[in-house]
């Protein structure tokens, strides 16, 4: 009888260390133990698992539709996303349409800097322009076509114009909300939501401006930085274009005036550099900045 239990006891030995050599841990290739091969999935080190059945399930393979041992399956059919039930905006104004309305929608425009030019009451290319990229800041279809959604976003942002805005004689800006970040030191504050400049103090603002901004493909860089080099009568060695007044603040990006945002407005765009169509406004700001003071760009 001893010797039966002894030979027992042996070979329930074997058979846990079977199922132990069996298990095998695969290393992360990644720092954080993360399988990029499924999404989620993880290739951490586990506990050793126990032997699996007579008739195991496969573990669902790398290459979709292949599992150990087995010939290929054909992929599912993707699932067609629900249709819409929800109706396209109605559209109230777009290019060729005229009056109060059409002149009420370009002073609005004006209020926020999307449109750089005395209000006409007619829809013609520079609205449609001006429509687009108000259109396209906001995520919404860039059409250049007014309708109930473009217009009702453009109502929350804007007030009422005037009588001299639609006429064009003045333009009545929203407030400028300071980021908190230029409330303290020497600070050039440039919003791109009200793509203004301001001059700041020690939270005073001694100063505001229209700027413009790079293109979508070189687009002005956000964050904060610092003035390491001003230029009173800078040359771009990269596209040997004029930059007066320019104060660099990140690589080849600084805040400078343009000739070409005077005369063109917000139909052009800079190459990175937040432009400056006031000359005498950013001459004035040129001869108070110094190299270390503050340039946060931010939304």
């Amino acid at each position: 009888m001893p010797r039966t239990i002894a030979v027992r006891g042996t070979l329930a030995m074997l058979a846990v260390l079977a199922m132990v050599t069996g298990c095998t841990a695969q290393a992360a290739d990644r720092p954080d133990g993360r399988d990029d091969s499924r999404p989620g999935g993880s290739s951490a080190v586990s506990s050793p698992a126990p032997a699996p059945a007579a008739s195991p399930t496969p573990e669902p393979a790398d290459e979709p539709g292949r599992e150990p041992g087995h010939e290929p399956k054909a992929a599912p059919e993707p699932k067609k996303p629900p249709e819409s039930s929800a109706p396209p905006a109605d559209v109230l104004m777009s290019q060729g349409s005229q009056g109060a309305k059409v002149r009420e929608l370009q002073a609005r425009l004006a209020q926020i800097g999307w449109f750089d030019d005395t209000p006409t009451g007619f829809y013609g290319q520079v609205t449609v322009a001006a429509v687009r990229g108000f259109q396209g800041k906001r995520g919404l279809p860039a059409t250049g076509k007014t309708d109930t959604v473009t217009w009702r976003r453009l109502l929350a942002m804007t007030t009422e114009p005037t009588a001299g805005e639609l006429n064009g004689e003045a333009v009545r800006k929203p407030a400028v909300k300071l980021d908190a970040r230029c409330l303290t030191g020497r600070v050039m504050c440039v919003s791109k939501t009200t793509r203004t400049l301001s001059w700041v103090v020690d939270g005073t603002v001694r100063a505001t401006m229209d700027v413009r901004f790079g293109s979508e493909y070189t687009p002005t860089r956000e964050g904060s930085f610092s003035v390491f080099l001003t230029s009173r009568h800078h040359v771009s060695t990269l596209y040997d274009t004029p930059m007066p007044y320019a104060m660099f603040f990140s690589g080849g990006q600084a805040v400078h005036y343009s000739s070409d945002f005077a005369a063109r407005g917000y139909n052009g765009a800079s190459h990175g550099c937040v432009n400056v169509r006031d000359r005498a406004a950013i001459a004035a700001l040129f001869a108070e900045v110094r190299k270390g003071d503050k340039v946060v760009v931010h939304w």
